[in-house]
């Protein structure tokens, strides 16, 4: 008569109680080692858990401009983009995501993302153009704006700024409450390649603006910018400070 080993109960309950453990989905495997946020230093994860959601997935744009358009690496050194990044806008979407800003970011994360987004800049580009500066050296004149605006903008937003048969209202209120002069001054110049908005050379063929007409027309959408109970604008950035009685 053949006999068969005979195995406990218990026995096979351990075994089965292992086995699971050791495939568990919720468990990490075997050898693995799990980073925590704070140290995760890889400038595509950081990118596209931080940025892409408004620039876009590798930064060619979505609701926030193109991060990796030449034109914008040319004008915005790594000083601008770290600050940006950092502290954010105020008053617009842009958050910071510096923890000393309140942000979840150490400062070397913040410097990976800046190092990134500066990997894609092609530093030969536009050696022989003069590119307009990213700052604006004076707060422009609105006067003087309207006349750039018609010149350079009316073909595609319309005569008034309400939107045409090309492009959209650059003058409603929604829009311009969200937006700094600062990002008015680096759209102008930049263009919105992705949406088919010209950058400064491109409005008028063989007629590019000139810094001082990017800073004037900026002056004249700013004085579009509805003015809010409460809130009070900072003129030479557009950013918005809560007023308490």
């Amino acid at each position: 008569m053949n006999r068969r080993p005979v195995v406990s109960a218990f026995a096979i309950f351990a075994y089965m109680l292992c086995a699971a453990c050791s495939h568990s989905p919720g468990r990490p495997a075997a050898g693995s080692q799990v980073i925590p946020p704070n140290q995760v230093m890889d400038f595509n994860t950081l990118f596209a858990r931080n940025c892409a959601g408004c620039h876009g997935r590798g930064g060619k744009g979505g609701a926030a401009i193109p991060l990796s358009d030449s034109v914008f690496l040319a004008i915005a050194d790594n000083a601008a983009i770290r600050r940006t990044a950092a502290i954010g806008v105020p008053g617009t979407p842009m958050p910071a995501f510096a923890q000393s800003a309140g942000g979840m970011l150490t400062d070397q994360q913040i410097d990976a993302i800046v190092g990134g987004i500066r990997s894609w800049a092609k530093p030969d580009l536009f050696r022989s153009e003069i590119i307009p500066s990213y700052s604006a050296a004076d707060p422009g004149d609105p006067r003087h704006g309207a006349e750039v605006y018609a010149t350079y903008c009316s073909t595609c937003h319309g005569p008034d700024g309400q939107g045409g048969s090309k492009a959209s209202s650059i003058v409603d209120g929604s829009y311009l409450a969200l937006v700094s002069n600062q990002n008015l001054r680096t759209v102008v110049i930049v263009g919105r390649p992705e949406l088919g908005a010209p950058d400064w050379r491109n409005n008028v063929p063989g007629r590019p603006m000139s810094s001082q007409d990017i800073s004037n027309v900026v002056a004249w959408l700013a004085a579009q910018r509805p003015q809010i109970p409460g809130i009070q604008l900072n003129p030479s950035v557009g950013n918005a400070t809560r007023v308490i009685p």
